[in-house]
């Protein structure tokens, strides 16, 4: 009985001294805001919460302060289910089996389901992820896990073909503005007992610059008003610059390792690779703003000026190096400018990407295997005499435009092309200029054109990764 007084006491006082946004949490469904496309009137997932007929578990995915935990607990207090919290920061399999051996003498016992809540499930290794497996398919507990980052690489895809998964989206504007507004008005779990005076501006810059999570805004709603003492009247005061003062800079989603940062720097390279300055200068700020390591970005536009420009404007790879080079002399905040001219350098820059090409000579190579260097291309230095390398051999250098016609490649592929250059910038010139001396080669060598392998984007893929 003590105990009980105890935790009651204890539970007493955590709803006052709890974080407001953990005080705020809905309860129900029906204070719960946002994710209408989830849990709105007649949705699978409010129809199944409602009904109490959890029968496989979930996945809940989407950034942080979207209300992942809130639908969990909405689910612990409307089931009949015994519930189990473990969050993957801290626990490990020696927990699982804990929670799975109580479960299964519960089911035996009382014929009681389990839920389990996994919150960050992506934290677990692939063996804590194992080692629920089991017990998720034969049914001694339902699995909720809640992820901030993508499942489909986090979490094992044994655990999410035997769950549904359901992406939850940032909250609107206006779901903050009504969740702050309530938070204002509870008085037993807010700030409705306390005369408080939000203006119209402070709360839309609360709302602005929470970015879509709650939990940001209402953090930043309890700095201000418990910051703020009573004027004479007894009204605490919150004006924009205490607003500004509680909530400085805009909440901006991005996780180094993460969803957020390779969805942005994949958006930042198709935007130069796409010629729009705008959107590239747009993507770069985001990054530059939440902190990426610059030098991530600048690698990624040498990669790009060789792989996506090439020789349409071979200066492309040169203002690229520079840029680098003078950003590691003058390193942040002026390293912003070099990395920015070569961004607008490059979206502005003609474009070809006519140095994947090398992917067919390899293609090639694989299928056909290697051939012989012909005789006249050997190293003559060492065995010239007795075995005839290099013999034959004519230097370009002494013919009219410094050209020769003579056979580079393998007997037995003379005459393939693989480079095939584009007719963009300085690459239309190549282009022309190419296209005389491989006519003259031809017939030099009495051997027809034929074209090496023909890839597709994924074929090419492939051998990127592949050393």
């Amino acid at each position: 009985m003590p105990t009980d007084l105890f935790d009651q006491a204890q539970a007493e006082r955590a709803k006052t001294e709890s974080p407001l946004a953990l005080r705020m949490r809905p309860r129900t469904l029906d204070e719960f805001v946002g994710q209408e496309d989830i849990v709105g009137p007649g949705k699978l997932l409010r129809r199944a919460i409602e009904a109490d007929r959890l029968f496989s578990s979930l996945i809940f995915w989407g950034p942080p302060g979207t209300g992942k935990t809130t639908l969990a607990w909405i689910i612990a207090n409307k089931t009949k289910s015994h519930f189990e919290i473990l969050n993957a920061v801290m626990a490990g399999v020696a927990d699982i089996r804990r929670v799975v051996a109580d479960a299964k003498e519960r089911r035996k016992m009382y014929r009681q389901r389990t839920i389990l809540l996994v919150d960050e499930i992506h934290r677990f290794n692939k063996s804590q992820q194992d080692a629920l497996l089991p017990h998720v398919e034969d049914g001694t507990i339902i699995l909720i896990g809640a992820t901030t980052e993508n499942p489909y690489f986090e979490v094992n895809s044994a655990l999410i073909s035997r769950s549904r998964l359901f992406q939850l989206k940032p909250l609107t504007d206006d779901d903050v503005r009504r969740l702050v507004l309530r938070a204002l008005q509870d008085a037993e779990r807010g700030y409705g007992g306390r005369e408080t005076l939000l203006d119209d501006d402070a709360l839309a810059h609360l709302v602005q610059v929470a970015g879509g999570d709650v939990r940001n805004a209402l953090n930043a709603l309890e700095l201000a008003v418990e910051s703020t003492p009573p004027d004479a009247q007894g009204v605490r005061h919150i004006d924009s610059d205490v607003a500004q003062d509680s909530i400085q800079r805009r909440a901006v989603l991005y996780d180094k390792e993460g969803d957020a940062h390779y969805d942005t720097i994949s958006a930042f390279i198709k935007s130069v690779r796409g010629s729009d300055p705008d959107a590239a200068l747009y993507w770069l700020a985001k990054m530059v703003y939440a902190g990426e390591d610059p030098r991530f970005i600048m690698r990624r536009l040498l990669i790009l000026s060789g792989e996506d420009i090439g020789l349409a404007d071979p200066m492309g790879m040169v203002v690229a190096a520079a840029a680098s080079q003078v950003f590691d002399w003058v390193g942040m905040p002026e390293g912003i400018y070099p990395l920015v001219e070569a961004t607008l350098y490059l979206a502005t820059a003609p474009k070809s990407n006519s140095a994947g090409n090398y992917f067919r000579a390899r293609a090639q190579i694989e299928t056909e295997g290697a051939g012989e260097v012909p005789d006249h291309l050997k190293d003559a230095n060492r065995d010239a005499k007795g075995l005839g390398h290099g013999k034959g051999y004519r230097y370009p250098h002494e013919f009219d435009e410094h050209f020769v016609a003579q056979n580079y490649l393998p007997r037995e592929i003379s005459g393939m092309t693989f480079y095939a250059p584009s007719d963009i910038g300085y690459e239309q010139t190549v282009a022309e200029r190419l296209a005389r001396w491989r006519t003259a080669q031809r017939a030099a060598l009495g051997v027809e054109g034929k074209e090496g392998p023909q890839l597709s984007q994924a074929e090419i893929e492939r051998m990127k990764k592949e050393r």
